[in-house]
């Protein structure tokens, strides 16, 4: 028999946790540096004053906190926004949910074709999309054209919160599609097939089976939804044609427009405390499903 080579006294082979922090460290770092420490100085911006040439005086201040919850056009300017994210949110699931529960079903060839032209879109810049609805939604558009063909008057569907929406609802709903099929991996056709069996109708079917099987993807799919319709700002800026004032674009206004960086990272972080409200919503939810 051949003799294991001894362990040298001076060198002790590394335990499971100090392997687990030896791999964990380079993406930690990575977090710190990329992430972390952006949303600290962006904290710390917040709480200084800005100046009338657009600089930053290096002073600790309460004013931006203060003027932002205390001015009515901020309050209203998170309220729509908040609305309007819930809202996309809501049209994106009810118009994704029947796709994705019956790619969930399909089988072979034509499931992974489906599955192709739902991500697709995702392969597109989200500018050329936006400027697709732009000629599409337009004053002499085809959509435009067709509801007057119909002998009705089109409502105003560019450069307002209708276009926002629709445009916002379109662009979100592969990624709701993903979501919901990810979180379809519990519906097993059986028990579909076992509830018709006991004699319930596809109704009763559908309410009582499939919908809370479905419901953890469901979760996920609006909180994803939710954060980016939150967060967009390329086609609330182009459909909204700067009538429409939602917390990416006040942002985008304050920081590069009026150069005050203290409110536009005050406004960021505020974004950042709804994303914290809408991860806590979901752990509820998921601990409510469970």
């Amino acid at each position: 028999m051949t003799a294991l080579p001894a362990v040298s006294a001076g060198r002790r082979p590394m335990g499971g946790q100090q392997v687990a922090v030896a791999l964990l460290l380079p993406i930690a770092l990575i977090n710190v540096v990329g992430f972390m420490l952006p949303i600290f100085n962006l904290a710390r911006y917040s709480f200084n004053r800005a100046t009338v040439g657009g600089g930053i005086e290096n002073v600790l201040t309460l004013q931006n906190w203060t003027g932002l919850l205390g001015d009515p056009f901020y309050l209203q300017l998170i309220l729509n926004s908040v609305f309007v994210s819930l809202g996309v949110t809501l049209c994106a699931l009810v118009l994704s949910y029947p796709i994705a529960l019956y790619l969930h079903r399909a089988s072979g060839s034509w499931r992974t074709f489906l599955t192709v032209l739902v991500i697709s879109p995702l392969l597109t810049s989200a500018v050329v999309r936006t400027y697709g609805w732009i000629a599409i939604l337009a004053e002499e558009g085809p959509v435009v054209s067709a509801i007057r063909g119909l002998g009705l008057t089109p409502p105003p569907l560019m450069f307002n919160i209708n276009g926002v929406f629709i445009g916002l609802t379109e662009i979100l709903m592969p990624y709701m599609i993903l979501a919901l099929l990810a979180g379809f991996g519990r519906l097993d056709p059986r028990v579909e097939e076992a509830a018709r069996t006991l004699g319930a109708t596809p109704w009763q079917s559908f309410r009582r089976v499939i919908l809370p099987l479905t419901a953890p993807g469901i979760a996920l799919g609006c909180l994803l939804c939710f954060v980016l319709a939150v967060s967009s700002f390329i086609t609330p800026k182009l459909m909204g044609g700067g009538r429409v004032f939602l917390l990416a674009t006040e942002i985008y206004d304050q920081a590069i427009v009026t150069l005050n960086w203290p409110l536009a990272s005050t406004l960021s972080i505020l974004v950042l405390v709804i994303f914290g409200a809408a991860l806590v919503a979901y752990s509820a939810v998921l601990k409510r499903l469970d």
